[in-house]
């Protein structure tokens, strides 16, 4: 009677296995009339079937996870579920498998695109806002060059957010030279950045990208002649003609470092030692202009004539970075001394990147510590900045500056040079 009633039970679990499902996922045999979706677990995987007609004896009968496998159809089944499960898991797969943009050599590029020194590791001519970001994630020789200016802005914005909780730049107007100098100092990094993301797009988005660039960096040395000419100047220059009119020659500078260095890209490639210097001295003469009453300041410590000051000591240290930031960004070394070594890490635009970055940190310490240590004196001596000399400076200067972009821009946009683009055998892969 118990084989009987054995036999009986196996039978009536093959004829079920007809209907049955896989115990988790039923949505596979939803073809043949069956309600899709989940099974109701495990738990019922097991049952107990009665041993004979009198139901008396009862033994254990495994349902159909185990019988899915032993019995007909079981392995088949299986195969059709993990081959659906593949299916479902390669689906967000592909859609988040993104390709990166290929890179080239010197030689695959055209020569606007071209760096002193640097053999490879070149973004395509002609690459898409997209590649451009997604460039700046991929290891090629622009990639330092984004990455230690874009961190920086993050860092000087940090310092600007705390000065804001500290001081009052609505109505405290001893403090307005400061505010425009910390707003320059956040705007140059990530306009330089930015340049450095975007300039493979076109030989005219390369231009158009660096004249932002070189009006940001004219920008932010109007910012430093505002903070010197009201926190750094000198005690003996105060209200001297050069003191009232340091302002508004800051703000001519400025235009000519702008229009100076937007010129010099289109000499770029048919005179490139006369744009280099152009380039050069249109940020040379702003630095040298601004730097004037801290030379005169150091020159009189030197002499004995003012005790230590955490002030002066920083503003020393940013001296030598200025100084060896013009020397990096002239000398193009290391990678002129060993071409294509350097071409990733190391190379002179990277350490021009930094050393800017460092020495920009050491006058922002200098400069705080000027505003904090010389307020009294500076206000009871008439010294209160207005605010047509800095915020006002600031906005004539910015709105001076983006219209001397737009006029060397518009040449770019409408008329694009012949031959700009890249020909086809140059950007071929190897």
């Amino acid at each position: 009677m118990a084989m009987q009633g054995s036999v009986l039970a196996l039978g009536k679990c093959l004829a079920c296995l007809e209907f049955m499902l896989f115990p988790v996922w039923r949505g596979i045999r939803a073809s043949s009339g069956v309600a899709g979706g989940w099974s109701q677990g495990w738990g019922r995987c097991l049952r107990w079937e009665p041993d004979g007609p009198d139901q008396g004896a009862r033994f254990p009968v495994f349902d159909y996870p185990i019988w899915l496998v032993l019995c007909r159809g079981g392995h088949a089944t299986i195969r059709e579920v993990c081959q659906r499960g593949r299916g479902v898991v390669r689906l967000p797969t592909e859609m988040l498998s993104i390709k990166l943009p290929q890179l080239f050599n010197i030689h695959q590029v055209p020569k606007v695109f071209r760096e002193d020194s640097i053999i490879s590791g070149y973004r395509h001519p002609r690459s898409s806002a997209l590649d451009c970001v997604l460039s700046s994630f991929q290891m090629n020789n622009e990639t330092v060059n984004i990455w230690t200016h874009f961190l920086p802005t993050w860092y000087f914005l940090w310092r600007f957010c705390v000065l804001c909780s500290t001081l009052n730049f609505l109505t405290d107007s001893y403090t307005w030279p400061l505010l425009v100098y910390m707003l320059l100092i956040c705007i140059y990094p990530f306009t330089s950045s930015c340049a450095h993301t975007f300039s493979t797009m076109s030989p005219e988005s390369r231009h158009i990208c660096y004249f932002f660039d070189y009006g940001a960096l004219s920008l932010y040395s109007l910012g430093c002649a505002i903070s010197y000419g009201h926190y750094v100047m000198p005690d003996c220059w105060l209200s001297s003609w050069l003191h009232q009119h340091f302002v508004p020659i800051a703000v001519g500078n400025t235009l000519l470092c702008t229009g100076l260095s937007c010129y010099s890209r289109f000499l770029e490639l048919q005179f490139p030692q006369r744009s280099k210097v152009l380039r050069t001295g249109a940020f040379i003469i702003p630095f040298i202009f601004d730097t004037i009453p801290l030379f005169y300041r150091i020159f009189l410590c030197c002499r004995g004539s003012c005790g230590p000051s955490d002030a002066l000591s920083s503003h020393c240290y940013h001296v030598l970075f200025a100084f060896l930031t013009c020397f990096l960004f002239t000398a193009h070394l290391p990678e002129r001394l060993a071409p294509g070594r350097f071409d990733y890490f190391g190379h002179s635009h990277q350490l021009f990147h930094v050393s800017a970055v460092v020495g920009t940190h050491f006058q922002m310490e200098g400069v705080i510590a000027d505003m904090v240590s010389r307020r009294a004196w500076l206000l009871s001596h008439g010294a209160a900045p207005s605010f047509l000399g800095t915020v006002g400076a600031f906005a004539i200067s910015l709105i001076l500056n983006l219209g001397i972009i737009a006029v060397f821009s518009a040449p770019l946009l409408w008329k694009p040079r012949r031959g700009a683009g890249p020909p086809a055998r140059e950007c071929k892969e190897q």
